[in-house]
Parts: structure tokens; sequence; C-alpha cells
């Protein structure tokens, strides 16, 4: 599984947070039950809009130091070629 970008950190804590300070004002609830309730509901709406969060593409860049980096003694892996833009 691939590292969360920052991106997808900050969308998801800023959801996590402001979601069970709002859902904690609207529901006006005191009890434990009702805060665990709300912070689970909270932390599992962050968790589905970090992963909802586009991932950054890989541009041509990447894949050309990608190469760069592999020593001149190892075999190369196989990286497909960027497909070139008709649209320029």
């Amino acid at each position: 599984m691939p590292r969360p970008t920052a991106a997808q950190l900050a969308y998801g804590s800023a959801t996590v947070i402001a979601s069970t300070i709002v859902m904690l004002l609207l529901s006006q609830t005191s009890t434990g039950l009702g805060v665990a309730v709300i912070s689970a509901a909270a932390l599992a709406l962050g968790v589905v809009v970090a992963v909802i969060v586009p991932a950054p593409k890989k541009t041509a860049r990447t894949v050309r130091s990608n190469r760069a980096s592999v020593p001149s003694g190892a075999p190369a892996a196989r990286v497909p070629e960027p497909e070139h833009s008709l649209h320029r």
C-alpha cells in the first residue's frame, strides 16, 4: 500500500476535526457514548475523504529520474515509456 500524500493527510485531518466539532455542536450530546460514536463517525469520514483525494500522477520527469538512479551494473526494471500528447 502506498504512503499517503501530504494532501491526503491534510484533507483527512481537517475533515476529522471539522466534522467532530460540527457534529458535537449540532447533537449537543454530553454522554461519553455519544462523544465516542461521533468521534468514530468523524474518523471514518476523514478516512473516506483521504482515500478519495487523488494521488499525483507520475510525470515523464519522474520516470527519467527513476531510470537515472539505477546503478550501471544492475538490471534495469522495465518502466513504460510515457505517452506523448497529440495536443501541443
